[in-house]
């Protein structure tokens, strides 16, 4: 089990290296890394480049996540009884962990990256659809109402581990959940600070 964990988290940090960012503003003549706020994240890519490059960049990044942790599905085979279905669980945790770590320290920028907020998505989608549904459509509706997208983010990141005990799923689930919340908190510590001093950007609906 310990090499599998070790072999998926390393493949998953690879992929999750890959930053589409960079890769998707570099064919369009810009380095994102020195634009807008200068985060390799679908969110600036869409400020500076506009909605088609940053939701290809949402849609690709959220696709490293959901290829992180469905990997051991594919190539781990253990059968889905008692507590070997919770040997898969943590190792699909492992390729996903691994993924969000290269996506926000990418060894191919310095150890720099984004938010991961997309690959979070895809990831859960794997690992814990329901409760990821739900704070997608909780993204949503705070997006709308407020345009800010980091406040969005941190509602979905909030609702985890709130829907993972409203439905009661089990304490593995719930804690790794609740770690994800704390690991969006943390990678969103310089959004928090701008909201509180009201110097955040938001999206602003061209007339």
């Amino acid at each position: 089990m310990l090499a599998a964990i070790g072999i998926f988290a390393l493949l998953g940090y690879l992929i999750g290296s890959v930053n589409f960012a960079v890769l998707v503003a570099k064919k369009h003549g810009v380095d994102i890394l020195k634009e807008g706020s200068g985060n390799p994240g679908a969110t600036n890519v869409k400020r500076v480049l506009g909605k088609g490059p940053g939701n290809l960049v949402f849609a690709l990044d959220a696709l490293k996540g959901f290829v992180g942790a469905g990997l051991p599905y594919l190539f781990l085979r253990i059968e889905e009884t008692g507590s070997t279905a919770d040997i898969r669980f943590v190792v699909c945790v492992a390729g996903f962990v691994g993924t969000l770590l290269g996506h926000c320290f990418s060894c191919f920028l310095n150890f720099k990256g984004g938010k991961g907020v997309a690959s979070t998505i895809g990831g859960l989608l794997v690992l814990l659809p329901v409760p990821i549904l739900i704070g997608a459509t909780l993204w949503g509706v705070v997006f709308l109402l407020s345009r800010y997208v980091s406040l969005a983010s941190l509602a979905l990141g909030v609702s985890l581990p709130l829907s993972c005990f409203f439905l009661k799923l089990d304490q593995p689930r719930f804690w790794f959940a609740a770690a994800i919340a704390a690991f969006n908190i943390w990678t969103h510590r310089s959004n928090i600070a701008r909201l509180l001093t009201g110097t955040e950007s938001r999206f602003v609906k061209k007339a």
